[in-house]
Parts: structure tokens; sequence; C-alpha cells
């Protein structure tokens, strides 16, 4: 993660960054929605099984519920999530 806003308690936003190949695994967030915006270089967000393009400039919407992950196409692929708050992060089952 390069940047997560501090402030306020109804919103979470996070900037993270990752090389060409790498990402985050397949995973299922069913508490809130959540919209991703690329910042820089370019890769996939998967969702439900359809990949989509992200980039700068772009917008991806993950409905709660559905599974997700996101990949690096390019070196310095970066994106912005933001959703409502939410309890703590849950690794696996």
């Amino acid at each position: 993660m390069v940047w997560s806003l501090k402030a306020g308690t109804d919103l979470n936003a996070n900037v993270v960054r990752f090389g060409a190949g790498r990402g985050v695994g397949e995973h299922v967030n069913d508490e809130v929605d959540v919209v991703f915006v690329g910042v820089s270089g370019s890769g996939l967000v998967e969702v439900g099984g359809r990949e989509h393009a992200l980039e700068a400039g772009k917008l991806v919407f993950v409905p709660k519920g559905a599974g997700r992950s996101t990949r690096g196409a390019s070196e310095n692929f970066a994106y912005l999530t933001v959703h409502g708050r939410r309890g703590p992060l849950r690794i696996g089952a």
C-alpha cells in the first residue's frame, strides 16, 4: 500500500501499487461496494469472472458479494480503491 486515508469515520481510500504479474488474489467482500480508479500503468481487475482493463483515469465498480482480483499488466501499476469504512480486514475463512 502506498497511501491510505486515515481521517474520518465513514470512508476508506487506499492507493496500492504492483509490478507486472503481481496483485491481489481472488477474494469476496460481502460488506461494501468498491470503486477502483486507475492511477498509473495498466492492469486488470477481475470481477465475477470477467476481466476489466484498468489504467489511469479509468474506473471499475465492484459490487459487494462479487469475487474480485487484481493483476498488474505493466510495471508501476497503481490504483485507488474507495469504499465505505468496514471492520478490520479478514484474510481467509
